[in-house]
């Protein structure tokens, strides 16, 4: 298989395995949104991972494939795209990209999926389809823009250089630079540690945010009021405010 999802200790990992780049053609494009979406399902898993391997996340898309694609062809498979890489972006569970070397093109637009990035020291960073008179086209002109801001999601669409992990680092398109041997595991300690906490007010959390980005604060507001005030009725809120009054916090487990 090009993607498979294993999970141990709660923690579901998304492997791509396309050697030698990872390349994201049709085939990958469509198992990615199927894994995606039992992710999302499996009650045994409570974080995810998305990893490509110990030398590269992903080189973009599968540039022959899509060469073979006239207008019409691509009108359809673009929706089917986007679609894969959202059913991703919205895994109401905490999702961390572990990314090794190459992350350009669809590959920098999937770990934009992600709620958190650790790269490796060796990683690159991309937008280049402008090299291909082209545009990202799997979210890349929309989540970079809202992680990074347009200034700087403009500069990196516009001339489709790569960006070394420091300079992902120092623009906010990464969250932490790790050596290359750490990545999996650091994405690991991350996930796991989440994977233990309380797994609807965690997809209360996500939901809101993303939800929050998406409309005008107002809207955003009453989507958290009405997770926050829902969550009264959970078990885990429960052992939570238990635990805290008679031993204070961060000490309760939860179900």
């Amino acid at each position: 298989m090009t993607v498979t999802l294993e999970v141990s200790d709660s923690v579901g990992t998304i492997r791509l395995d396309r050697p030698p780049m990872n390349a994201l053609d049709v085939a990958v494009q469509d198992r990615l949104r199927e894994l995606a979406e039992e992710a999302g399902r499996r009650d045994d898993v409570r974080a995810v991972i998305l990893y490509g391997g110990e030398k590269v996340f992903a080189a973009g898309a599968d540039i022959k494939e899509m060469r073979a694609m006239d207008h019409a062809a691509m009108v359809v498979r673009s929706r089917a795209l986007q679609e894969a890489f959202t059913a991703v972006a919205r895994i109401p569970k905490p999702v961390v990209a572990a990314v090794t070397g190459y992350a350009l093109g669809g590959g920098c637009e999937l770990a934009l999926c992600a709620d958190h990035r650790i790269a490796a020291d060796n990683a690159k960073f991309g937008q280049p389809e402008i090299l291909l008179g082209l545009i990202p086209g799997a979210g890349g002109t929309q989540r970079l823009a809202r992680l990074v801001g347009p200034s700087k999601a403009k500069d990196l669409i516009f001339t489709g250089r790569q960006v070394k992990a420091e300079e992902a680092l120092s623009i906010g398109l990464v969250d932490r630079v790790v050596p290359a041997a750490e990545v999996y595991a650091q994405a690991h300690a991350w996930a796991a540690r989440l994977a233990r906490g309380p797994a609807l007010a965690l997809r209360a959390a996500k939901e809101s945010v993303d939800a929050g980005l998406e409309t005008d604060i107002d809207t955003g507001l009453t989507v958290e009021r009405n997770w926050f005030a829902g969550l009264f009725a959970t078990e885990d809120r429960e052992r939570g405010m238990r635990s805290f009054v008679e031993e204070g916090p961060g000490k309760a487990e939860f179900v």
